[in-house]
């Protein structure tokens, strides 16, 4: 095995494939990333819950497969100077080179790799912009607690041309809804994936125009979704398991509502919380188009702080997790947020005393 790759090339590929390696796999072999030279060369990895292809033109001298190290792969191909780089299969190791730089990597058992899933057949295509912007929204609501695996999953509902997004960890719910290009008009599934596996997709593929999503029919014992874009693919296992249902959560009516711009309001609140922790709540006092953030009480440090905003309704008192808020904020990704109220504790559970 030997051929020459540029060094950009490799870094892209590698970065994508090493985010489907285990930190704590089952073989050795799952620690390792297949470089396979044919006619162009694929990279692969997996964890078997998440696998992870890609591939790039190279000037191929010979031939060959080997598994080598993913990690320390990695770290090499970030490392090396922005010059051609040679892969040499010699004996059990190879040998990177890129300028004067050197580097001799050992050589894992190819044999005790697992055969890794086929791709679904592809089912509709995204701008991938617009796809990883709604999965940063939705993922930053998933829950972290791996012993309830329903709740750290992004739950996707396609009907026809639309795609909803939803997350919830018990204590907040994100939801987004976007369009896409469905190969079936008629279209309808659902799947639980996961939201660490979707997140880490969406962000690899942002430099991407387009990606494709490859949903398994509903009726194969392989439960699997794909993504697709320019010379990258990536299979997931979907969670099993009910999502909770959320829609009656979204109310339609508001008795007071208010719009404020997000920068001052994001910088107001990060200073106020200054004095919180995550177990003390961040009060905001809504009210003649004024906004009052406080925190703290008697002996206490405490802060408090005002903001102009458009506000219409009813006065309020409200308390928020002021890490649920910052998440919230720096999610929509937008110059302006639209609060809409139906009471003064719908949305977050934290309650305080006056």
């Amino acid at each position: 095995m030997k051929f020459v790759v540029e060094r950009d090339a490799l870094v892209d590929a590698v970065n994508w494939v090493s985010k489907s390696i285990s930190n704590r796999p089952i073989t050795t072999a799952l620690l390792g990333i297949v470089i396979d030279v044919a006619d162009e060369i694929t990279l692969s990895g997996s964890d078997l819950e998440t696998s992870a292809k890609a591939k790039f033109k190279a000037d191929i001298s010979q031939k060959g497969k080997v598994l080598v190290p993913g990690k320390l792969l990695a770290e090499i191909s970030r490392s090396l100077p922005a010059k051609p780089v040679t892969f040499n299969l010699e004996g059990s190791r190879v040998l990177v080179t890129a300028g004067s730089a050197k580097f001799t990597l050992p050589t894992l058992p190819l044999v005790e790799y697992p055969t890794l899933p086929e791709l679904p057949s592809a089912s509709g295509s995204l701008n991938s912009d617009l796809f990883a912007t709604a999965v940063n929204q939705v993922a930053i609501a998933a829950g972290k607690d791996d012993s309830l695996p329903t709740l750290t999953g992004v739950f996707v509902e396609i009907n026809k041309n639309q795609i909803t997004l939803a997350a919830t960890d018990r204590y907040r719910l994100a939801v987004r809804e976007l369009t896409w290009s469905a190969q079936d008009a008629n279209i309808e599934t659902t799947s639980l994936l996961r939201a660490r596996t979707l997140a880490d997709a969406a962000k690899s593929l942002i430099s991407t125009s387009q990606v494709t999503i490859a949903l398994a029919p509903a009726n194969t014992n392989e439960k699997l979704v794909g993504f697709i874009s320019e010379g990258k693919t990536m299979t997931s296992r979907v969670l099993d398991g009910s999502f909770p249902p959320f829609r009656h959560l979204l109310p339609t009516e508001s008795t007071a509502d208010a719009v404020i711009e997000v920068a001052p309001f994001l910088d107001s609140v990060r200073r106020v919380a200054l004095v919180t922790d995550k177990t003390v709540p961040l009060r905001l006092n809504f009210s003649n188009n004024s906004l009052q953030l406080e925190a703290g009480s008697g002996d206490e440090a405490q802060a408090s702080e005002r903001l102009d905003i458009n506000y219409k309704g009813e006065d309020i008192n409200i308390a928020f997790n002021p890490t649920f808020l910052t998440d919230g904020l720096t999610a929509i990704n937008t110059a302006f947020v639209h609060i809409t109220f139906t009471g003064a504790y719908l949305l977050m559970p934290m309650r305080y005393s006056s």
